[in-house]
Parts: C-alpha cells; structure tokens; sequence
C-alpha cells in the first residue's frame, strides 16, 4: 500500500507547527521545533520502503512503532537515524538502542530504507545494503505504532512510501468454507469454485467464526457485473436471522456519479458504509481489486488497490452495535451477499491481530 499519495497528505497528521509541505511528489520541510509528520494509522508487523534526502550536516530520521508525540526516545519509539554528524547513533541507528556495525552515510542524495519489523526482530537496509539486524529483546520493546516522518535540522524529504502489513494468517484454505458459517436465515449461496469464495442472490452473510479487534485485513474481490453492491463487514456483533450483520461495512461499490471517480456512488468501494465515502473510486467493475483495512481503536483506514481512500476516526459514544455507535472490542468479519443480482467473488483473505503497543513486563 501506499503511505503517500505524491500530492497530498491524506492520512498523515504533523504533531507541531513544522512547515511541512509537498512539492513536486516530495514531503519536505526544513524550518520549526522538530516534530513529525505521523500516519494517522497505526502498524505493528511490516516492510516499510522509503527514499529520503538530507541536507549536508543534517539531522532527521524514521519513527518506528512510534507514539504520536514520542517523549523518551528509547521506550515510546524506534528512531531510525538519518544524521552522519551524531556522535554516538549515527545514520542506520536504532537511536539510544543500537548502531550499525560499518559506518554508512545518509546526506545530500536520494536514498532508500527498507525495514522490516516483525515481533522483535527489526532489519534495516540502506539502498539494498543490509546494516542492521536487531531482536529487542528489552522489557520495553514496542510493538505497535504509528510511522512518523521527522524534521529535526536541516532540510528533510520523503518520497515513494510504500508498506507492506506481514504476520497476517489465511482466513480461507481455498478448499472449503472451514472457519467460517452462514449466518441462519440468509438467502445468498456460497460455494468455493477455482480456489475463490463465490455468492451469489441474496440477502445474505458468510461469517467467521473467528473475532478481531484492533488489527489489518487484505482481500481481493470482484464484482461480476455492473454495479454492484457488497461489503466486507467488520467487528461485527454475531448474525442472528433477525439481525444479521451489525457491524462496521467496508463498502464495495464501484459506481460514481457524474462521470468523476471524486463522487462515489453509495459511499464507493474502500468508503464505510453509512459513515464516510471513499474519496475516490479507484477499483471497476469486472476486475479483481485489492483491498486492505486497518482497524485500531477508533480509527479506521482503508487501501483500495494500494491507495488510501479512508481515514476516518469513529467520534461516535461507545455501543456494542457499530451501527449505533463506536465499537473498539473484537467482533466477526462478515462478507455481503447485497439481494438478487449478488454475483461476487472474494479471495486471498488474510487478517493480523495486533498485539499490546509494549511487551508486558
């Protein structure tokens, strides 16, 4: 998935007054009290890409598992350094936990981090060039967090920021419909064909038997015909014949109106439904679209062929039923048959459950 888009800053948020700014596809800033420009969702296991330039003699760096406004560098955070200058955690460092090995530089030229968090264990490499592997094995390793982009002195820019969420587990074998059930009462048909689930008519829901509370799904779906209505549906009481599905919907729909993908159709594929619309309906009908949904606390993201189309934080008062209010504890995923014209298929469902932010002591 894409972090940023290139021209704006949907699904970030600065934690000061930092001039950050975008020009010609490139988040920079170069004046203000440091801060960061944070991802408004939160990451636990993940491939993170992404380039950066600094300034000859500067000092910035990559906030991994990061809280919004981190106060102890080693504890609320990992600062992943770009500063050659730094006299004891130069760039590649984990700052105040761990330095590479070989000493490498990170100023004036564009160069690319990739980092790989998984549990304890975070890997760096600098333009493809491994220089850290370290397991935290610290009281307070953190798990969790949001990524945030730092301009502490000097100029500071980011470019091409792509994620890729890891330790998510199948939620479907391809085989049959093991771990999940038909909620009582539903009209829509179900059946596994060619490694893929398969509804047909409707209305009806195809629950998992599993729960999730705070945690990342990807799925692939396509509609088999023009306009057509569906949903994945999430934290979702258990479906009752009287009450089927009372959850979150992430909606697929991939109408717009007026010929402008900026006006979706009955909130548009990635939009939750009743809630907030996609901003754009990136996906078509007839063709498999990629979907990704990040749900942590209130807040609630979705991807929608690697691009951000939601970000929305539920201000809701709290109720166990999502359609009545914010709902934060685990509930079923429930994939939507919509009414008799359902012709849908969904595949490569796959889901992880984010873990505490901090080990447990």
């Amino acid at each position: 998935i894409r972090l940023f888009d290139g021209t704006t800053t949907f699904g970030w948020k600065p934690n000061n007054d930092v001039n950050w700014q975008i020009v010609d596809g490139v988040i920079q800033a170069d004046q203000g009290e440091p801060g960061l420009l944070n991802t408004t969702s939160e990451f636990a296991d993940y491939e993170l890409l992404c380039d950066f330039r600094l300034e000859k003699g500067g000092n910035s760096g990559i906030f991994l598992r990061t809280l919004p406004t981190p106060k102890e560098v080693t504890k609320d955070c990992y600062e992943l350094n770009m500063c050659d200058s730094h006299p004891a955690f130069p760039t590649g460092s984990l700052v105040g936990i761990v330095k590479p090995t070989e000493k490498v530089s990170g100023e004036e030229k564009w160069m690319t981090y990739r980092v790989v968090c998984q549990g304890r264990k975070i890997q760096v490499w600098l333009d493809g060039k491994p220089i850290l592997d370290f397991t935290d094995d610290r009281p307070e390793a953190r798990f969790r967090g949001v990524i945030g982009l730092q301009k502490n002195a000097g100029k500071a820019e980011y470019r091409n920021i792509f994620l890729r969420p890891l330790s998510t587990r199948e939620l479907f074998n391809g085989r049959d419909l093991a771990g999940w059930h038909l909620v009582p009462g539903s009209k829509s048909q179900f059946t596994v064909d060619d490694s893929e689930i398969q509804v047909v008519d409707g209305r009806g829901f195809l629950e998992s038997d599993a729960e999730f509370g705070d945690f990342v799904l990807q799925a692939q779906a396509k509609t088999n015909g023009p306009l057509l209505n569906s949903g994945i549906f999430f934290r979702a009481m258990p479906g009752t014949e009287k009450d089927p599905s009372n959850g979150y919907e992430l909606q697929i729909h991939n109408g717009f109106k007026n010929n402008d993908r900026t006006q979706p159709l009955d909130f548009g594929t990635g939009g939750i439904y009743r809630r907030v619309p996609a901003r754009k309906v990136v996906s078509n009908d007839r063709e498999w679209t990629q979907l990704t949904l990040v749900a942590t606390g209130p807040q609630i993201a979705a991807w929608v062929n690697g691009e951000q189309v939601t970000d929305w934080t539920d201000p809701r008062k709290p109720n166990e039923n999502p359609r009545e209010g914010l709902r934060t504890k685990p509930g079923r995923l429930s994939l939507q048959g919509h009414d008799p014209t359902t012709n849908l298929r969904f595949r490569g469902l796959k889901a992880g459950e984010y873990p505490p932010a901090a080990a447990k002591p």
